[in-house]
């Protein structure tokens, strides 16, 4: 039994927060195109300060030097058995009805991702019932 890809769930990152939903809409959403959906590792640098350690309590100490490290931190999703974020429902042009996603962060971060990246009119409602969009359709 084949397993159907854009069946799977993405995490959509954006400053201060992110949006998760299925491949299959994000691909209708923001297009086959998008750099979001395709993302690479960051390049991330670690400066640890310099400090002591002891192995055995009361035993003598050492001192470890100050040190940077470089490494790729590619992109991972949460492990916890809890989902992140608020549940959202969102239509968009060409949409078979309402499908959810989770942002975590706030609604108007939130809203202007999706202002400044559809490629289809979006719209979309929080569990609260407040509603954000349309959002038109980015060239």
């Amino acid at each position: 039994m084949a397993d159907d890809m854009d069946a799977r769930r993405i995490t959509l990152n954006y400053t201060d927060g992110s949006v998760e939903m299925s491949i299959g809409n994000a691909k209708d959403i923001f297009g086959e195109d998008f750099s979001g959906l395709d993302p690479g590792p960051v390049p991330t640098s670690v400066s640890v300060k310099s400090h002591s350690r002891t192995r055995v309590i009361g035993g003598s100490t050492k001192t470890i030097s100050a040190y940077t490290y470089n490494y790729l931190q590619w992109p991972t999703s949460d492990a916890s058995n809890a989902s992140a974020g608020m549940v959202i429902e969102m239509t968009w042009e060409g949409s078979d009805g309402p499908f959810t996603g989770r942002v975590s962060g706030s609604m108007a971060n939130a809203a202007s991702f999706f202002a400044a990246n559809v490629k289809k009119t979006l719209a979309f409602r929080t569990q609260r019932g407040t509603e954000y969009g349309p959002f038109p359709a980015t060239v």
